[in-house]
C-alpha cells in the first residue's frame, strides 16, 4: 500500500499539487489495465487540462450523465437521449418511419428517456437505418438539418441550447462546471476525426462556462 500511495503521489501531475483549487483527485492515474479502448484517462491531461472523466463528479458534464431537463416542454433523461432521440422517427408519416424494410427498435418517445450507453446503442441502431435510406439528416419538431455537418448549424444550435437547459436546471452541474474556472476541458472517448462542432461538448461546456463567470 505505501509503494501504491508513493507511486499515485509520483505519478499525480504536478500542477495539480499546485493548484489547491482544484480536487487532486480528479488528476489521480488510473490503471490501463481493464479500462476501455475509447476513454482517455485522467493522467493524460497536460497542464493546464482536465480530462471530463466519467470515473468521478466530472461525469456529470457528460452527455452520458442522468442529468434530467426539460426542453421545449418535454422531459429527457439525458443529453445523450436528447441527441439521439433525433435520429428516430417523429411520427407515422415522418420518411423514416415509412421506408420499407427498416425497423426501429425504439421509439423516440423511449429513446428520450435512455441515458449513457443505453442511449448511444439506441442512436447506433437508429444511424444503421439512416445509412441504409443513405440519409444524412435528423429531425426535432417536424424540421430535417443536416447531422455530419461542419458548420455551426442547426442541429449545433439545438445541442448547445439543450446543454444550457441540463446547466440551468441541473445545480450539481452548474456547480462543477463552474469548479473547473482556469482549467482547458477535454473528453474522456477518442472522438472520431473531423467530427463536427455538436460532437464537442467540451468547447460547449467551456462556451457555457464562460458566459456563466462573465
Amino acid at each position: 500500500m505505501k509503494l501504491l500511495a508513493l507511486f499515485l503521489l509520483i505519478a499525480t501531475p504536478l500542477y495539480a499539487a499546485d493548484q489547491p483549487q482544484y480536487p487532486a483527485h480528479w488528476w489521480t492515474p488510473v490503471s490501463k489495465v481493464g479500462a476501455p479502448s475509447w476513454e482517455i484517462l485522467p493522467q493524460e491531461a497536460k497542464p493546464p487540462e482536465v480530462i471530463l472523466s466519467k470515473r468521478h463528479e466530472l461525469g456529470l458534464l457528460s452527455n452520458f450523465a442522468a442529468t434530467p431537463f426539460v426542453f421545449h416542454g418535454k422531459k429527457y433523461a439525458s443529453l445523450e437521449g436528447f441527441w439521439q432521440s433525433m435520429l428516430y422517427p417523429e411520427s407515422a408519416d415522418d420518411p423514416r418511419a415509412k421506408f420499407p424494410g427498416l425497423q426501429w427498435k425504439y421509439t423516440r418517445d423511449q429513446v428520450a428517456q435512455m441515458v449513457a450507453f443505453d442511449a448511444k446503442t439506441a442512436g447506433d441502431l437508429a444511424f444503421e437505418n439512416m445509412k441504409k435510406m443513405k440519409i444524412d439528416w435528423v429531425s426535432f419538431e417536424g424540421k430535417h438539418f443536416d447531422y455530419w455537418t461542419p458548420k455551426k448549424g442547426e442541429h449545433y444550435r439545438l445541442i448547445v441550447e439543450a446543454t444550457w437547459e441540463k446547466v440551468k436546471q441541473n445545480p450539481k452541474v452548474k456547480e462543477v462546471l463552474l469548479a473547473t474556472r482556469g482549467l482547458k476541458l477535454r473528453p474522456d472517448h477518442h472522438q472520431e476525426p473531423g467530427a463536427p462542432p455538436a460532437w464537442h461538448y467540451f468547447d460547449i461546456l467551456t462556451e457555457i462556462r464562460d458566459q456563466l463567470t462573465h
